[in-house]
């Protein structure tokens, strides 16, 4: 009976740790989206400025549109990579399975160092 109150509680203390890793890792991606965000509204605000500054200083060579191109490609790359490409190959079922791969390995060398 000791030993099933022992499982018991590593399964629950297991679980625990998954739902903090999960809220761990939801942060980190709210954190991550609330950055981007934020990136997009420097890069509409700096491309006015940029805009405005281009046609006071020479409206007849305009510059300003090469900076926002490379910088809407960069910001472009990071929305791929955060919306899509991380969801579907690295995404969060992904880091699940092998959280459990990993701690399932784990006890097993356990168990064997015990016997």
């Amino acid at each position: 009976m000791a030993e099933n109150d022992k499982n018991k509680n590593g399964e629950v203390q297991q679980s625990r740790i998954q739902e903090d890793d999960k809220v761990k890792r939801a942060r980190e991606r709210v954190r991550r989206i609330k950055n981007f965000y934020s990136s997009v509204i420097t890069y509409v605000i700096v491309s006015i400025i940029l805009l405005i500054i281009n046609l006071i200083t020479n409206r007849h060579h305009l510059w300003f549109y090469w900076i926002i191109l490379i910088w809407g490609a960069i910001l472009l790359i990071q929305a791929i990579n955060l919306f899509t490409i991380r969801d579907r190959f690295l995404g969060e079922s992904w880091e699940e399975k092998k959280m459990k791969d990993l701690l399932d390995k784990e006890d097993k060398r356990n168990k064997n160092n015990k016997t």
